[in-house]
């Protein structure tokens, strides 16, 4: 089984002391957010648990306990945009973010920590010209620390058309104008670029458009075999991005393209009820609840795996 960190919240960059109790004491709870009395527990023990994927865009509060995950495979994407404070308001400088995936890539390995440019969206300050430079500085400044970069541009969910109102989509001609330089400097830099779930027309500049996440990349990253299947989270998507641990609506990062946060005051009002010492991210069980065990098995196939 793999479990899932990073596509409700941020884990690392808010809750990693909850997480590493979590790992010492050996299960988490998740409350399902479309029906809040249904917990689930999962076993979080190497022997089932596969791998542990974080996605976040501030990983240094992992980073002084990260052995106590030696035990685990670890598959990490490091989110770094070059957005000010009206757009990422409490995202860390990009240049400290920058030295926090050097750190990880040096502690873990670079082939398990990827790096995530988006959402890409255009307007008056971000133009094509700004991407393209601020793409080439971060290029640089982890080219020697991961092998992987994945591009996507933003998508106009509900929630993002309702806390970011003037973003527009980007015209296909321009993600074009993009892509192909992206891909220009990422080569040089000796970096695969990846694109989220967007035009296949993009592989003609050698991007790589059947997932950022999916099995193969995942056996390609850890050198084992898995026999597991696409969780089917968005349409079109088939990625291994099922079993997150997260909760919606806790992520204090307050990126006005946020998909996952309702608004600022509703965060603010959730994280008040965090506890770092509760199995479950936010809040406490209750009477009313009712916990279920999940059934956790490993999908690594170990003799293909053992041939790898």
């Amino acid at each position: 089984m793999i479990i899932n960190t990073g596509q409700r919240t941020d884990i690392p960059a808010f809750y990693s002391e909850w997480f590493y109790r979590r790992i010492q004491e050996g299960y988490v709870y998740v409350r399902n957010p479309y029906n809040p009395t249904r917990i689930r527990k999962y076993v979080l023990n190497p022997q089932v648990v596969d791998c542990i994927c974080f996605c976040t865009k501030n990983p240094q509060p992992m980073l002084s306990r990260i052995d106590l995950l030696n035990e685990y495979r670890q598959f990490w994407y490091i989110t770094i945009t070059p957005y000010d404070r009206e757009i990422e308001p409490y995202v860390p400088l990009v240049k400290n973010v920058i030295q926090s995936f050097q750190e990880l890539s040096l502690k873990i390995g670079k082939n398990k920590v990827n790096w995530r440019y988006d959402p890409i969206f255009i307007n008056e300050k971000y133009t094509v010209e700004y991407h393209i430079k601020a793409f080439q500085y971060i290029a640089k400044h982890l080219s020697q620390f991961t092998n992987r970069c994945v591009i996507s541009f933003i998508d106009l969910y509900t929630k993002t058309k309702e806390n970011f109102p003037q973003v527009q989509e980007v015209p296909i001609h321009i993600q074009h104008q993009i892509v192909q330089k992206f891909s220009k400097i990422a080569n040089f830099y000796h970096i695969q670029l990846y694109a989220c779930l967007e035009s296949k027309s993009f592989e003609q500049y050698g991007v790589i458009c059947s997932g950022c996440m999916t099995k193969e990349v995942i056996e390609q990253v850890l050198e084992i075999d898995l026999t597991i299947k696409p969780s089917k989270i968005r349409e079109g998507c088939v990625c291994l991005l099922g079993n997150d641990i997260g909760a919606y609506n806790t992520c204090l990062h307050g990126c006005l393209y946020c998909y996952a946060n309702m608004n600022r005051n509703e965060v603010l009002r959730q994280s008040q009820h965090h506890n770092p010492y509760s199995p479950l991210l936010v809040g406490e069980v209750t009477e009313n609840d009712d916990i279920y065990q999940v059934d956790q098995s490993s999908s690594i196939n170990m003799q293909l795996s053992l041939k790898l």
